[in-house]
């Protein structure tokens, strides 16, 4: 690669690194630095193929989520353990009207939902599997289509559909795990809602 094009390349990469690593931490969760490594890599390799520095952005996104499966299928293919009956019948709305984890509180849907901050909710995704994590991610978190998420990702959109149902069902289930492990499912003393 040329000098000038080089230089060229490393200031488009600057430019999206910020935002190349957030996506990546949703993502691949800790291992979000791999991964933008080895967006870099790959699109300084492919970098003569962006006619368009306008469409670096898109450009960018396409290359890190391709790493990020990339990297979920290198690390396991586990069949999931959690039976679907399980899973269908479970709501967290129910959850926490049935176990009123803050009895004092009038609202107690939205004061649990208070108690947790973005790094609670960052845990809780590391805890999921990629395959339903990346979609959650793309979709709820990036504003990305479905149809898109299913393009990026080579996977038929109906997968995608029961990989996004079956992926609230478990971060419900591993959102209150979460609280509950992490004591959030009190108030604070002194307390009143």
């Amino acid at each position: 690669m040329a000098e000038q094009t080089t230089a060229s390349f490393g200031a488009t990469a600057r430019e999206q690194l910020p935002w190349l690593y957030s996506l990546a931490r949703r993502l691949a969760g800790n291992r979000a630095e791999d991964v933008v490594q080895d967006c870099l890599l790959r699109a300084y390799n492919a970098y003569d193929t962006l006619r368009d520095p306008q469409a670096a952005p898109a450009w960018f996104r396409q290359i890190l989520v391709n790493c990020a499966r990339d990297l979920h299928r290198r690390q396991s293919r586990q069949v999931d353990e959690t039976p679907l009956d399980e899973l269908s019948d479970y709501t967290l709305y129910r959850k926490i009207a049935d176990e009123d984890p803050l009895p004092y509180s009038e609202s107690v849907h939205l004061d649990f939902l208070h108690s947790l901050n973005d790094d609670h909710i960052w845990d809780v995704l590391d805890r999921l599997d990629p395959k339903y994590r990346v979609p959650l991610v793309l979709v709820h978190m990036e504003g990305i289509s479905t149809k898109d998420v299913s393009r990026m990702l080579g996977i038929p959109q109906n997968t995608i559909l029961s990989w996004l149902h079956r992926g609230r069902k478990l971060f419900e289930t591993e959102l209150w795990a979460y609280a509950d492990e992490n004591e959030l499912l009190r108030l604070k003393e002194g307390t009143k809602s």
